[in-house]
């Protein structure tokens, strides 16, 4: 299935996404800083003017913006406070696209300026309005470049990274494809990539390592975390190494590049993609052992006797992660009760929801209608 797959990549894959990570736009020169890279702006370049020459439809999910607006200051590391990254990016952004219009302009190729945050996404007029937006763009003929809006963005509105951002752009416009290319040649098992990835489970993680670079705010971790989400669309993904001149010409060829990691046997519903992807959680449920089973292997809902904390504040509707006692993450969905009710049903039967509380909404926590298994 792999190596078919791969092969349908040459007439298959016409619509992609394609994210470019910081640490392949910038290059250090010992005594005078970290500058962006102009030879790799064109390599990238080239490689998705050939696509489009195809026929390919391509957007660009770009990273680099606070980068280089630590450039333009003449800094290293990106700073701690949000204010402060959001002022590098302003500075940044227009000097990153200035570099992309540079290279894509002698091609003959017109590039447009798309800035989207989470809030953008949750809010159904305006992930509409985004779809439609870059669509056009692809229609005009021109290359959709896009960012996380870093200048406006506080924590409740931020995507968080630009590997889960190409995600949620190659879900939005329903992508064939998502290549993430990035300074390595794949998710990497003892000094060489694994070829495929069926299921990125607990020892996938495990070998997935820390976070990214001081100049990025990504890492192989967050890529998993997109390859999960884009999977859950039925979009495969390939990670692989942004530094070989040929890479994109390779990957859609069929050739075995970088790591692929395989698209869900069953595509999530869009409703069920929005709560698990789309909806950032407000806070968490800590379940037992009984309501993880029935969860996961009974397909029921979750019921207020099966959790033992709930931690955070959040209204009834709003989202929320289901962990286990060891944290680990088993379900997302939306409850059906508020963070202050819920402490005080938390671990009672269903049946004494209206005694304690002096009303009731339903019997479950959170309902399977509203649920999404994550693990």
């Amino acid at each position: 299935m792999p190596a078919n797959l791969r092969k349908n990549f040459r007439k298959g894959a016409k619509l992609l996404v394609v994210k470019v990570g910081s640490a392949l736009l910038t290059r250090s020169i010992e005594g005078e800083g970290r500058f962006l890279d102009a030879i790799s702006f064109e390599m990238i370049a080239r490689q998705v003017d050939a696509l489009i020459k195809e026929g390919r439809q391509v957007v660009l999910v770009s990273s680099g913006a606070m980068a280089a607006g630590s450039m333009q200051l003449g800094k290293g590391d990106l700073p701690p406070r949000i204010s402060e990254k959001q002022a590098w990016a302003a500075l940044g952004q227009p000097h990153l696209m200035r570099h992309y219009e540079e290279v894509f302009r002698p091609k003959g190729r017109l590039i447009g300026q798309v800035l989207i945050t989470h809030d953008d996404l949750t809010n159904r007029r305006r992930y509409l309005n985004a779809r439609r937006t870059l669509m056009s763009l692809i229609e005009l003929g021109a290359l959709p470049i896009v960012n996380e809006n870093d200048t406006v963005a506080v924590e409740e509105i931020k995507v968080g990274d630009n590997d889960n951002l190409s995600a949620q752009v190659a879900a939005l416009i329903e992508a064939d494809l998502l290549i993430i290319l990035t300074t390595v040649e794949g998710l990497l098992k003892e000094g060489a990539p694994m070829p495929v990835v069926h299921a990125i489970d607990k020892k996938i993680v495990e070998l997935a390592g820390g976070p990214g670079s001081s100049i990025g705010t990504g890492g192989m971790v967050t890529k998993l975390e997109a390859a999960r989400l884009a999977g859950s669309m039925g979009i495969p993904t390939i990670v692989a190494s942004g530094r070989k001149s040929d890479v994109l010409r390779r990957i859609l060829s069929g050739a075995e590049e970088g790591t692929l990691f395989m698209p869900a046997k069953e595509k999530l519903a869009k409703r069920k993609h929005w709560i698990a992807w789309t909806q950032k959680p407000r806070g968490a449920l800590v379940v037992d052992k009984g309501a993880c089973s029935a969860l996961l292997s009974g397909g029921k809902s979750l019921l207020p006797k099966g959790i033992i904390e709930v931690r955070g504040n959040f209204d009834r509707g709003e989202a929320v992660t289901i962990v286990e006692t060891d944290g680990r993450e088993i379900a997302r969905g939306l409850v059906e009760y508020s963070s202050s009710d819920l402490k005080k049903i938390r671990g009672r039967h269903s049946k004494e929801i209206e005694k304690v509380l002096g009303y009731r909404f339903d019997d479950e926590a959170v309902h399977r209608d509203d649920m999404v298994v994550t693990c």
